[in-house]
C-alpha cells in the first residue's frame, strides 16, 4: 500500500519532467538516453566521493567543489553576504556560439545602447550590502572608461565589497591593468576558449602575467567541453606555470539558441537536464552531457599532478543554488512542517505513504501532537524532518520532498518540485 502510493507520487513527478524533455526535444535538441545519464550520474557520484576522500571541499550540496584558492565571490555567490554582478554592454568583439547573453531580454537595446548598470547598482545600494561585486559583459574593456566608472561607483556604494571583472583578456594594456587597479579591482577573471587558435591563447597569457603585476588576484574561468581532455590538461600546466591564483571550471552549457552550432559538434544534452527538476530562472540554459564528468576527472589529474592551481568546479546546479537561497531563505520558519537546507537550499519536509500515514501519525502524536499536513487524495503525510528517525524506527519508510517559495501576482505560495 505505502509503495504503490509513494509510486503514483513519484511518477506525478516524473511525468513532469518528461513532459519539459519532450517539449524541448520537439524544437530539435536531444538528450542522452535516460540510462546513459543514470549510469553518468553513478560515474560523477563516484568521482565526487574519491575526491572528498582526497580532501577536496564539497559545497553546496554536491553542486560545487573546490581544491586550494576559492574566491571569495564564488563562496558569496551562494552565500549569506550578497553578491551581485552587472554589465556596463552587452557589446562584444567576440562571437562564441555558447554565449548566453542572447537569451538575455532586450539583449539587442543592451548591444546598442549599453546595459543600465547605474540604476541597477543604485537599486542594490538601496536593498541590500554586498560583499562582492562582479562586472562582466560583452566585453568591459571595449569601454574601459566605463568599466572605470563603474567600478569607482561600486566602491563608493560599497566600499568594503570585493570587486572583479570578467574579460576575454584581448584589449588588456599596462596602462588599462593600472586604472583598473587603481580604481578598486581586486581580482580579474579571463575567460579562455578552448577552440581559440594559439596566437589569440597566447594573447590572453600575456595578458594575465601582465594582470598579475597590477591585479591582487588573476584568474581564469572556461567551460569545459567534452572531448577537450589533453588541451585542458596542457591550459591547466600553463596557468600553474602563469600563476594563476585559481581556474573557475565551468559545466558546459547550451543556452536555448544557436542549437545547429551544437548538433553539427555531436554534442547532446545531460538527462536529466537538473538535479531538481524547476523552471529556473538563471539563463545559462541546460547542461551538456560529459562535461562534468570530465571536470571531476580533470580535478583528480591536477592533484595527482601536483598544480598549485585552486580549481573550483561550479556546476549549473550550483548557478541555480543562488536562486533558490534568494527564493527560499526567506521563507525560514514560514510553515512548521517545512525546513530550510542549509546545503542545496532547497525548503524541505519529510513525507509517508499510505499505511505509514497512520504509523508517523502516531509518532507525531506521541511527540506531543506535532504539526502535519495530511493528503487523503496522494495518500501521504508530511511533517518536519526532525521526527523522521523516530517514524523510521516505528517502521514506516520517510521521503523528502522538495519544495521552492514563489513570488506571484496573488502573494506567496510554496510548490512541491521534487520528491526523494
Amino acid at each position: 500500500m505505502a509503495e504503490k502510493a509513494y509510486a503514483r507520487a513519484q511518477a506525478g513527478y516524473a511525468a513532469v519532467g518528461e513532459r519539459y524533455l519532450e517539449a524541448l526535444r520537439e524544437r530539435g535538441l536531444a538528450f542522452e538516453d535516460a540510462e546513459t545519464g543514470e549510469a553518468e550520474q553513478r560515474a560523477c557520484a563516484e568521482l565526487r566521493a574519491r575526491l572528498a576522500e582526497r580532501g577536496v571541499s564539497v559545497r553546496n550540496g554536491g553542486a560545487s567543489l573546490s581544491w586550494g584558492h576559492l574566491s571569495p565571490a564564488c563562496v558569496e555567490c551562494t552565500g549569506a553576504r550578497g553578491s551581485e554582478t552587472f554589465s556596463t554592454t552587452f557589446k562584444c568583439h567576440r562571437d562564441c556560439y555558447f554565449c548566453f547573453n542572447h537569451n538575455v531580454a532586450d539583449y539587442e537595446r543592451f548591444v546598442r545602447e549599453g546595459c543600465p548598470w547605474e540604476e541597477g547598482i543604485e537599486r542594490a545600494a538601496a536593498e541590500r550590502s554586498l560583499a562582492c561585486i562582479g562586472l562582466t559583459g560583452g566585453e568591459p574593456l571595449l569601454n574601459l572608461d566605463d568599466s572605470i566608472r563603474f567600478l569607482e561607483r561600486a566602491r563608493e556604494l560599497f566600499p568594503q565589497a570585493h570587486l572583479r571583472m570578467y574579460t576575454s583578456g584581448d584589449l588588456l594594456t599596462e596602462e588599462g591593468a593600472q586604472r583598473l587597479r587603481d580604481a578598486g579591482l581586486a581580482e580579474i577573471r579571463f575567460s579562455v576558449k578552448d577552440d581559440d587558435p594559439p596566437e589569440m591563447q597566447q594573447r590572453v597569457l600575456d595578458a594575465m602575467r601582465l594582470a598579475k603585476r597590477y591585479i591582487p588576484s588573476v584568474m581564469a574561468e572556461m567551460p569545459v567541453i567534452p572531448g577537450s581532455d589533453e588541451h585542458m590538461r596542457h591550459l591547466l600546466r600553463t596557468f600553474d606555470e602563469v600563476g594563476l591564483d585559481g581556474i573557475n571550471l565551468l559545466e558546459f552549457c547550451f543556452p536555448f539558441c544557436n542549437w545547429p552550432e551544437f548538433a553539427r559538434r555531436g554534442f547532446v544534452l545531460k538527462n536529466p537536464p537538473f538535479d531538481v527538476m524547476y523552471d529556473y530562472g538563471y539563463s545559462g540554459g541546460l547542461a551538456v552531457a560529459g562535461s562534468e564528468r570530465l571536470i571531476l576527472e580533470l580535478m583528480g589529474w591536477a592533484i595527482d599532478e601536483g598544480l598549485r592551481l585552486g580549481l573550483h568546479y561550479c556546476s549549473l546546479d550550483n548557478k541555480h543554488r543562488s536562486e533558490m537561497r534568494q527564493k527560499n531563505e526567506r521563507a525560514k520558519g514560514a510553515h512548521p512542517c517545512l525546513v530550510f537546507d542549509d546545503e542545496d537550499f532547497f525548503l524541505k519536509a519529510a513525507k509517508v505513504f499510505g499505511d505509514d500515514v497512520a504509523v508517523a501519525a502516531r509518532v507525531l502524536d506521541g511527540a506531543g501532537g506535532a504539526e502535519r499536513i495530511e493528503d487523503a487524495e496522494e495518500g501521504s503525510l508530511a511533517f518536519n524532518p526532525e521526527h523522521a528517525d523516530a517514524v523510521r524506527a516505528a517502521g514506516a519508510e520517510v521521503h523528502t520532498c522538495y519544495f521552492v517559495y514563489e513570488n506571484g501576482e496573488d502573494g506567496s505560495y510554496l510548490v512541491d518540485v521534487a520528491l526523494r
